[in-house]
């Protein structure tokens, strides 16, 4: 595959990683090699990576087709693509998964939520609460983008606890939470030697 870039470069001259145009004749012949071969493979990888974006659309298509057709042999329709789906084949050997990972992420509610979990603890402060705090301070912090953990924060939530106060900042927080995409996995597995389980057929590269 040869990008715009390329096309404009000139007959008998490279590009170089400056910029610059580069006589061919005074590029070494082991690095005009290496250019040739890494543009090969690149090109190679281009067009598996573009079987494998219609193999998954595909995939994803005829497991959606297929719940809509069993929804229909018990006179149900099955609504929308949401929802995670484990097929198999008739002997066990195969199996197929679809996974629809959601991204969570909070609203300003957070913050009011954080600030009545701090006054609830302010309450409690009396030498027997501390374990308290450190585990809010670790459910609040954020990583090195700058995002909180929405598991983290969401699993205060199991915590026993039954202040007034704490279980409205766990509903602040459960009203805080909104999806703001979701994300469409489909993974392929075949049986261990052992009948029991399963082990992932990689289409990653690197796992081959």
């Amino acid at each position: 595959m040869t990008t715009k870039t390329e096309e404009q470069i000139p007959e008998g001259y490279l590009r170089d990683a400056q910029g610059r145009l580069v006589p061919q004749e005074l590029v070494k012949e082991v690095d005009r090699e290496r250019d040739e071969l890494v543009r090969e493979l690149v090109a190679k990888a281009r067009e598996v990576q573009q079987l494998m974006a219609k193999f998954r659309a595909q995939a994803m298509d005829d497991i959606q087709a297929f719940i809509q057709l069993s929804g229909e042999k018990y006179d149900t329709q099955v609504g929308g693509k949401k929802g995670n789906v484990t097929l198999v084949s008739f002997d066990g050997r195969y199996k197929v998964q679809r996974h629809i990972s959601e991204h969570l992420v909070f609203d300003e509610r957070l913050q009011v939520a954080k600030e009545m979990i701090d006054q609830c603890i302010h309450r409690w402060t009396d030498g027997s609460r501390s374990e308290i705090r450190a585990l809010v301070e670790h459910a609040f912090q954020v990583d090195k983008e700058g995002k909180i953990s929405t598991g983290r924060v969401l699993g205060l939530r199991t915590l026993d606890i039954t202040d007034p106060q704490w279980l409205e900042a766990m509903q602040a927080i459960s009203d805080s939470v909104r999806v703001a995409g979701a994300k469409a996995y489909v993974r392929f597995y075949e049986r261990e030697s052992d009948g029991k389980s399963y082990r992932p057929i990689p289409l990653d590269l690197a796992a081959l």
